[in-house]
């Protein structure tokens, strides 16, 4: 076989039915191969767009997302996506067309040398200009990317590799070694910990989604009754009904879950690293605990934040040797008080459609099988705070790059991975605009991703800080020339209704929900509104606004 059919049978082998993409000459060859070659191609708009989309298969599924792009414009413009999943932790392999050998290093047409810029962004980056490297180096991508903390891969080909003739066979996948449980005595220090404290916090973040570790930790918790906070990537961790559930902490979270895990004795960090959205000013974050850290990723111990104990494995095997509390229930008492105010309301006056209130009725109405992604600033936040997924695969949104764009990539990414649930987008007017082509791609494959639009024409969270910390200084955030949404996605044959009242808002999520296809709901709110409660930058998390 040729090189180019070489990694697609390389695809087959790792399981891999679906890929996203889009072609160009120095990647031709592979595109040729993937013709009668049994691996599905999703053709995006905008390599951007195939990038993300791969991140929402993966994430939604717990799989590796591939993409596909050409030499030079088409490799750059995936790197935003690399970043993307790099910062979150989500596994995806690139593959990129590169010139000839013979022409790397001459400034040749769409030369770019991709490994070097990719580097900051990838767990591992790989070029290959030598036949005899390809089995070897298509196997080793599959596992960097899903072996240990996951990530980015990135395989760039010279296009001469990609038509030779190559003769050895395909290389079985790679399985790399776990890491072994950490020392006894780590574990006698940390359950010592937790037995003497009166006032522990479960802090978790978006690395238990990504070990599969998610029942773990909901039956350690079961069992403990411990009190309990995620970041925004791990979102859905917890079960709703947990009854310690605290909610989101951090700048956007619950004043539930921000008091308690400023009150509390010993914080439990669990895939977690100590972000600074969730912490505030750091020096003051968590101020009375003792800190257990446990992560599969040894730089992120002691990065920001000193651990008392720190546990270093695989969390499907070191959270069953986790010990319990002797006494918290005088804790479990002042969290049920804490919970009584997470810090919002739904009693918005007047007839204008009230946000936080539509999305709480979305969350009511959907089935829990849906997948929610989001795009990033106000909406971003809403969603955080007033949506209730079952499962932390089924909310999917850009946490540590902040990615403008991100959803509606990632939405049409966990909709042709999971065709049998609901996969909807909730969007901002600013984030909408900036992978709008995707739209295209619903079209071309009857991707039926359900579109909730809020449109207050401006760029909310950015005006939110204008008002709040630049003295009303409005730069560049107005878009009341905001295109006509419904009539743009009809020019893709996607209906849409346009919603300005709150009496409106009961049936036009239902009638989006019972869709057969697309769908887009153009939500028109109020360009005043701001998401809170709102720690202030550089404050500590106690000291929360919840109101100008």
């Amino acid at each position: 076989m040729t090189g180019a059919q070489h990694v697609v049978a390389a695809l087959r082998q790792q399981g891999v039915s679906t890929i996203f993409g889009y072609p160009g000459g120095a990647i031709m060859p592979v595109y040729d191969a993937l013709y009668d070659g049994g691996v599905e191609h999703i053709l995006c708009r905008h390599e951007q767009g195939a990038a993300i989309a791969a991140i929402g298969y993966a994430r939604s599924t717990g799989g590796v997302g591939v993409c596909l792009a050409t030499s030079g414009p088409g490799a750059t413009n995936l790197i935003t996506g690399l970043a993307d999943a790099m910062l979150d932790s989500v596994p995806v392999v690139a593959i990129t067309g590169q010139v000839a050998s013979p022409l790397i290093g001459t400034d040749a047409f769409q030369e770019i040398d991709v490994l070097g810029l990719s580097l900051a962004c990838t767990k591992q980056s790989y070029l290959v200009t030598d036949t005899a490297d390809l089995a070897s180096v298509m196997a080793e991508a599959f596992a960097v990317a899903k072996e240990g903390r996951p990530g980015p891969v990135l395989v760039d080909i010279a296009k001469d590799v990609q038509l030779a003739a190559i003769g050895q066979d395909v290389a079985s996948p790679v399985t790399l070694p776990t890491l072994p449980l950490p020392e006894f005595t780590q574990f006698e220090n940390a359950n010592a910990l937790i037995s003497a404290s009166k006032r522990p916090v479960v802090y978790i973040g978006g690395g238990v989604q990504m070990a599969n570790a998610t029942d773990t930790l909901r039956e350690y918790l079961s069992h403990t009754q411990i009190p309990a906070t995620t970041t925004l990537k791990a979102l859905g961790t917890l079960d709703p009904a947990y009854p310690y559930h605290l909610g989101m902490l951090g700048m956007h979270g619950t004043k539930a879950a921000n008091l308690a895990v400023q009150e509390s004795d010993l914080l439990i960090a669990i895939g977690a690293r100590f972000d600074d959205r969730v912490t505030g000013k750091l020096d003051t974050f968590a101020p009375h605990a003792n800190i257990i850290h446990i992560d599969i990723d040894a730089a992120e111990f002691n990065k920001l934040r000193r651990a008392n104990v720190a546990l270093r494995g695989e969390l499907n095997q070191v959270i069953p040797h986790l010990g319990e509390p002797e006494d918290i229930s005088q804790w479990q008492q002042d969290v049920e008080t804490m919970k009584a105010d997470f810090g919002w309301r739904y009693d918005h006056p007047g007839e204008a459609i009230f946000a936080p209130l539509l999305l709480k009725q979305l969350s009511e109405a959907m089935p829990d099988t849906t997948v929610v992604s989001t795009d990033v600033g106000q909406h971003q936040m809403w969603v955080a705070q007033h949506v209730s997924p079952r499962r932390p695969e089924n909310l999917l949104t850009s946490a540590g790059l902040g990615t403008m764009g991100f959803g509606l990539p990632a939405a049409m990414g966990a909709q042709v991975a999971r065709p049998d649930d609901q996969s909807v987008l909730v969007s901002g007017d600013g984030s909408f605009m900036m992978n709008v082509q995707e739209l295209g791609t619903l079209k071309r494959r009857n991707i039926p991703v359900k579109i909730v639009l809020l449109d207050n024409q401006r760029l909310g969270m950015v005006r939110q800080w204008q008002e709040l910390f630049f003295e009303k200084r409005y730069s560049e955030t107005n878009l009341s020339d905001n295109p006509d949404f419904v009539t743009l996605a009809s020019a893709f044959d996607i209906p849409g209704k346009t919603i300005t009242t709150k009496e409106e808002v009961q049936p036009a999520l239902e009638e989006m929900l019972k869709s057969e296809t697309a769908y887009l709901l153009h939500v028109k709110i109020s360009e005043e509104e701001n998401v809170w409660p709102l720690v202030p930058p550089g404050a500590a998390n106690q000291d929360m606004l919840e109101t100008t």
